[in-house]
């Protein structure tokens, strides 16, 4: 689950990175690092409907999705703050916290009810790792939730390292977490490459140094193409050109 409180991400920088030939010639291991919720996965269902029951267990009523379903991406205390907002309820400590245990037990129990992977998504890496890359996913989902979800999806043996929000001392925007995605996955960072839906991912990429594709259709607060990522893609069929593109050096501007 990636959180949006970022309101900027540092300046694109003009990078080179190293064609497929390159890659080879050098030995390098190249990964693509995965945010989860909001872009490999659309999990906002089931977020929202761990949302709803753990307000209707305390007596209040049901926030519909379409007012929850922007805020998915921000984790459980945010959602939480939300669902008594919409009751006319000012949050506090004392009860958010007994609320975001009952939350977490009822999300993981219905993690993937209607939770499923984004057109196209499983084609996209089946096809990238075809051709070489590595796969990683960096959440700020707790590592526990982000591998059941993982599990109950038959993802997991899709990607080389799942680092959650909880693996390092810091999530992400720190770099540590993505740069230790891609060194867990036997990979190195100069070659690879971020995909994430927010400014969190963003950022985080620019941190490690790393280029970065952004998603059109995920949780982001703003339009994402505002935030300044390498490239916008608005359908995981997009994604491999999009990949190799980086991989040229190329400059096209997203359009």
């Amino acid at each position: 689950m990636t959180g949006q409180q970022i309101v900027g991400v540092a300046p694109r920088q003009r990078l080179a990175y190293c064609s497929k030939g390159a890659i080879q010639k050098e030995r390098a291991v190249t990964v693509l690092v995965f945010d989860l919720d909001g872009t490999l996965v659309d999990t906002a269902g089931d977020l929202v409907g761990a949302l709803n029951a753990t307000l209707q267990l305390h007596g209040h009523q049901p926030v519909p999705e379409e007012i929850a379903r922007p805020h998915a991406g921000f984790g459980a205390l945010p959602l939480l703050r939300l669902g008594l907002e919409h009751n006319g309820i000012a949050p506090d400590d004392a009860q958010l916290t007994p609320m975001r245990a009952l939350f977490l037990d009822h999300y993981a129990s219905n993690i993937a009810v209607v939770s499923r992977p984004y057109p196209g998504a499983v084609e996209a890496l089946e096809t990238l790792r075809s051709d070489g890359w590595r796969l990683a996913i960096c959440t700020n989902k707790a590592e526990a939730l982000a591998r059941l979800l993982l599990d109950e999806l038959r993802l997991t043996p899709l990607f080389g390292s799942i680092i959650g929000g909880d693996t390092y001392a810091q999530p992400k925007p720190d770099a540590r977490p993505v740069l230790g995605a891609i060194r867990r996955a036997g990979g190195e960072p100069v070659g690879s490459v971020m995909i994430g839906d927010t400014a969190t991912d963003i950022a985080a990429a620019r941190s490690a140094s790393l280029p970065v594709i952004a998603v059109d259709f995920g949780y982001a607060n703003v339009p994402v193409r505002d935030l300044g990522p390498d490239r916008v893609i608005s359908h995981f069929s997009e994604l491999p050109d999009a990949v190799e593109a980086l991989c040229r050096g190329t400059e096209r501007a997203t359009a």
